[in-house]
């Protein structure tokens, strides 16, 4: 987000690429366009790029150590166009080295409108371009340009057959959505839902078909008519075939001609999904070098807005022309936000709380395992400091976050900054280090004040294990950036402050403010807070917290909920049960909405296909997952599982929106230095990435022209420069790689029967009985490899034995069933630890030791 495309002559709208075989009927009007003189009149070029005619062909001498496409032009003017004239533009190109042409005809002057604007891919072999669009608007005289600049090295550029033609066939957009069967393209978990859908105009039941990789039948069925989805307005049936639990690969479903894309069965699907989720942050980083040895050649970069030549640098940046400041802030490091070069503290604050939550929940959800996020796990550079990778990526947000507070002894001192990003909008593409754009601070507002509050207060519990000095300088800003909130509760963004970057307005930060506070208890434990909490007028409202939409940058309440939900912290019993029934209300509703979906997607309408509509899944599922982790209730598993499904292909396109998982990944997604659709020097983003998925508001010039009156969940193109569908974001990567880590650890038994999963915990139980009466103590010892917290254990008594009071425990009873839960000081069993308490009772004859203990929702041994 924040990636709104606005630079120069470097925007505007695709023309439509046709295989048409003979030319618009309409008169030429292009001058000149096939070379026969030795003169190039009326064509012209920029200064870098002297032009003449040779061997019947236009070549252009570019010169080398140009940074953006408009950088150097050959063009022609004074072409008349008519408005809802559709027209044909062709022409051949070669290349002595590959070149992307940004191929625009536009207004001929500022603003640069365009009613066409391609990016074609030239080399060496001839190559002929035909692109159709329609003008919105009459011109007297029109210019088609052919932008060729961005090249380090010297080319020549040559053109041929130059047409342009009236009286062209406007062209329709009609996505590739490959088989109307649809399936998770990655695969299923071997005990998980297996679902799919299928595409047909067909009203009856129709037979299916799984089959292993050798074509061999695994399974039959029939399909289940459905009618027609709301989402994608097409008539579907779905298949179920949750009952095949054989592991393997390259899994396929029939139906009728109709062949699903491949598919794999088992367990250990989604730990390189993890990897790669949590890669991206490490690609986007600004101000240090990516390492050719962490993400290979085609990734690695220089380091960028370090003030070397041509950066400006964000070691030293002012404040906005508009709202000056008299101090600068080093506010280097951080993460680029959403392909662009912009750094956004809201986008920041929930991102990096998403981060911090990946590796909190292998703290305190059963069976979360935190090995493939510690030390020396992933590809960082901190690699072997004696803190969890995962941890050391969200310190390089962390340090940027508390870096744009206002500095002390200023006014405002303790707020946070909005953003920071280039004067205008960044060139696309560009790479970080080759911007040459001034740097500016945007005014501080209360929402990203919030922001850091919250994620540095959190930051601040999770790293005083492995660095309490630095535990403590984030715990000093958190607290800094609340006391300035509350002294400033009302400083909004601007909604109109978006040149340059997004604006980020939001005009509610009682949510912000919800979820600071609770950080901020659960971390500290203060009275304070957690009455800041439990006074908030979001507090116990479920659909408030959790909007059916999901949560996002500026709806964050949900983070603090669920962490207090998930936390070991100084609420009492009633009060956490309080917090438990708003996630659990909220998913019961996500997971009913799930179950209705027919692509199986936990957002409910066809209104919250909106901008990064696949965020909003994603951090819905959130819920989902936490309060699986919660209860152990399937029916929450069962919606995360199809919600992944949704996201890896079963979905009304059938794309997997995940580059590099699946068989139909998207690829050209919008993103500054990933742009191999602008320039094929340049990568494509790698594997890992999410786009932001369909939004019906058709925010961008791209979507706009092809997408016009498309169904909710197929407003969405694969291309560089949809920005409102096609889009990356740290916050969006964030709560994929949390679900990944999730998914993995389902994969690895967390999310299966209980009874059938091995004992993670052994139970002594010792009494000392009287006539009348008994005294009991039980240990409780971690024989996992993971940290149980909070833990919670239950058993039945044979006969009458009644608990009269408890030590070390909060212990109730319920006729012969008995829970036992912390107290605020013991809530975590460490692995290899143990956790006493006891109690007494009265009984009367013979009383009998219980035999059978559950620990949180699992079986434990007896010793």
């Amino acid at each position: 987000m924040g990636a709104a495309l606005a630079t120069g002559l470097a925007t505007g709208v695709l023309g439509m690429t046709t295989a048409s075989s003979s030319a618009a009927e309409g008169p030429e009007l292009i001058v000149n366009g096939d070379f026969s003189s030795d003169f190039i009149d009326p064509w012209w070029s920029t200064p870098n790029a002297p032009s003449a005619v040779v061997d019947g062909q236009l070549c252009a001498e570019v010169e080398g150590g140009t940074v953006n496409p408009w950088d150097a032009i050959v063009g022609q003017d004074g072409l008349p166009l008519t408005a809802g004239e559709s027209y044909e533009l062709s022409y051949t190109a070669t290349a002595t080295a590959p070149v992307t042409s940004r191929t625009n005809v536009q207004l001929a002057e500022e603003p640069w409108t365009q009613e066409l604007a391609a990016a074609d891919q030239i080399s060496q072999a001839p190559e002929t371009f035909t692109h159709v669009f329609t003008a919105s608007a009459d011109y007297e005289a029109a210019q088609l340009a052919f932008q060729i600049g961005g090249s380090d090295d010297p080319l020549t550029f040559c053109l041929d057959d130059v047409s342009l033609t009236g009286g062209a066939e406007p062209p329709v957009y009609e996505p590739d959505t490959g088989s109307p069967v649809r399936v998770n393209q990655v695969g299923y978990l071997t005990e998980g839902p297996k679902a799919g859908t299928y595409v047909t105009e067909a009203t009856e039941a129709l037979p299916w078909t799984l089959n292993a990789a050798d074509g061999t039948e695994v399974a039959t069925g029939t399909t289940t008519p459905q009618g027609v989805d709301p989402t994608s307005e097409e008539n579907v049936h779905t298949f179920d075939f949750g009952d095949v639990t054989e592991a393997g690969d390259g899994y396929t479903v029939t139906v009728g001609e109709h062949v699903s894309e491949p598919f794999a069965i088992g367990d250990d699907l989604y730990a390189d999904l993890r990897t790669d989720a949590l890669a991206y942050f490490y690609h986007n980083r600004s101000g240090i070098e990516i390492d050719a040895e962490l993400v290979g050649e085609e990734y690695a970069r220089p380091a960028g807005h370090v003030n070397v030549a041509p950066n400006q640098g964000d070691d030293g940046v002012t404040c906005w022309a508009t709202t000056p400041c008299d101090y600068t802030l080093d506010a280097a490091g951080g993460w680029y936000d959403a392909g662009d070069h912009g750094k956004y503290v809201v986008n920041g604050g929930i991102a990096t709380a998403q981060v911090l939550s990946t590796w909190e929940r292998t703290l305190t959800a059963e069976g979360a395992d935190g090995e493939a996020l510690g030390d020396g796990a992933l590809a960082v550079p901190e690699q072997g400091n004696d803190v969890p990778d995962i941890l050391d990526e969200a310190r390089w947000e962390l340090d940027f976050l508390t870096a744009m507070q206002v500095p002390a002894g200023e006014e405002l001192a303790g707020m946070a900054h909005h953003k920071l990003h280039d004067a205008a909008w960044t060139g696309l593409p560009l790479l970080p280090h080759e911007d040459s754009q001034a740097r500016e601070l945007h005014p501080p507002s209360t929402a990203a004040t919030l922001n850091v509050a919250a994620a540095a207060a959190q930051g601040a519990r999770l790293f005083e294990p492995y660095d309490a000095a630095y535990a403590a300088e984030l715990l000093t800003a958190a607290t800094t950036a609340y006391e300035a909130a509350l002294a400033n509760p009302d400083m909004l963004a601007d909604p109109n402050d978006g040149v340059g970057g997004g604006a980020y307005s939001d005009n509610n930060v009682t949510d912000e403010f919800y979820w600071a506070a609770a950080e901020l208890f659960i971390t500290t434990g203060e009275d304070t807070y957690r009455q800041d909490v439990l006074s908030s007028e979001l507090h116990g409202d479920a659909e408030a917290v959790f909007p059916p939409g999901g949560f996002s940058w500026g709806s964050t309440a949900a983070l603090g909920a669920l962490n207090l939900a998930t936390t070991d912290n100084g609420l009492t019993d009633s009060e956490r049960d309080g917090v438990l029934a708003m996630v659990t209300e909220a998913a019961d509703g996500l997971a009913a909405t799930a179950q209705d979906a027919l692509y199986g997607v936990p957002l409910a309408g066809t209104e919250n296909y909106v901008w990064g509509s696949n965020s909003q899944v994603m951090n819905n599922m959130v819920v989902l997952a936490t309060a699986h982790d919660l209860t152990g209730a399937a029916e929450y598993r069962d919606a995360v599982l199809s919600g992944l499904d949704y996201l890896l292909g079963r979905n009304p396109l059938n794309l997997s929106y995940v580059t590099g998982y699946g068989e139909r990944d998207v690829h050209n997604q919008h993103h500054r230095h990933w742009a191999n659709q602008l320039d094929a020097t340049l990568p494509n983003p790698p594997a890992g990435s999410v786009a932001g998925g369909p939004n019906s508001a058709l925010q961008d010039p791209i979507a706009e022209d092809l997408l016009q009156g498309c169904a909710p969940a197929m407003c969405y193109v694969d291309h560089i420069e949809s920005f409102a569908t096609n889009e990356v974001t740290i916050n969006w990567n964030a709560p994929l790689a949390w679900l990944a880590s999730y998914a993995d650890d389902l994969g690895a038994g967390a999310g299966g029967d209980p009874g059938e999963e091995p004992a993670t915990c052994e139970v002594t139980y010792t009494s000392h009985r009287w006539s009348a009466g008994f005294t009991s103590s039980v240990t409780v010892e971690n024989t996992g490899a993971t940290p149980i917290s909070p833990w919670e254990l239950t058993w039945t008594f044979a006969d009458d034995q009644r608990i009269t009071n408890a030590w070390n425990a909060v212990v109730t009873q319920s006729g012969q069933d008995v829970l036992a839960r912390p107290v605020n000081w013991n809530g975590t069993v460490p692995p290899g630890g143990s956790v006493n308490f006891g109690f007494q009772g009265t009984a009367s004859g013979q009383a009998a030791d219980p035999q059978a203990f559950t620990l949180n929702g699992g079986g434990c041994t007896t010793g």
